[in-house]
């Protein structure tokens, strides 16, 4: 086996969708066994998508896929679940890493030394090998929860605020996969479309100004 420093890459998704868990993976990659494609998921096919992950748990040296569930992410904030999952991910693996590189700009509480990583996902093959399979793994978990709540349309777009999806909100009312601390799940008035558009690489089209605000203060040891 391989054996230099065990660096893991690590990375969430699933932050902006209204329903469903967040996820986060760790990986740690084996240089002598090179994966090539290795990109952000979110401008990757799902086909590329699946093939990668695949190879990424075929050839790494060890990795994990994590989550905080629907009721963290309320009792918490969508940050503070975030931060969890990734701690679950590093605290998965079946190999202590001896440092860890962190997407974004926060860098969670990990029994290891970890570095934050802006953009890591494009820069970091770690990160973005932690990002596909994660991607992969919350896809697949939302297609699943489809079969539950067929008329949601979870399999379409993985729980994020798309027009059909805030349309069915606000006919149906929110499941209780939904998360409830976002303001378009609890608050009518936030469900109408707006006109302005965007596209959302991880799914289909978005809508803008639909997340929650993320509470800058972490929770009390209460929580």
């Amino acid at each position: 086996m391989y054996r230099s420093e065990y660096v893991a890459g690590v990375d969430e998704v699933g932050r902006g969708p209204l329903a469903g868990a967040v996820f986060a993976a760790a990986v740690i990659l084996n240089p002598l066994s090179s994966i090539e494609g290795l990109r952000d998921s979110k401008i990757l096919t799902v086909k590329k998508r699946a093939a990668l992950d695949l190879e990424i748990r075929s050839k790494a040296v060890a990795f994990c896929v994590a989550e905080a569930s629907v009721e963290e992410i309320d009792r918490l904030n969508i940050l503070w679940a975030s931060m969890l999952a990734m701690e679950r991910a590093v605290a998965g693996l079946s190999l202590q890493p001896d440092s860890a590189l962190v997407d974004g700009n926060r860098v969670p509480s990990l029994s290891c030394p970890a570095q934050y990583v802006i953009g890591g996902d494009d820069k970091i093959t770690a990160i973005a090998a932690a990002s596909i399979i994660a991607k992969v793994a919350r896809d697949r978990a939302m297609e699943a929860l489809d079969d539950q709540y067929p008329e949601y349309g979870f399999a379409r777009h993985k729980g994020y605020p798309t027009r059909h999806h805030l349309a069915v909100l606000r006919r149906l009312g929110p499941t209780p996969i939904h998360r409830m601390s976002f303001a378009p799940c609890r608050q009518g008035d936030l469900f109408a479309a707006s006109d302005e558009q965007v596209v959302d690489n991880q799914g289909p089209e978005v809508l803008p100004n639909t997340a929650t605000s993320v509470d800058p203060v972490a929770p009390s040891v209460a929580d």
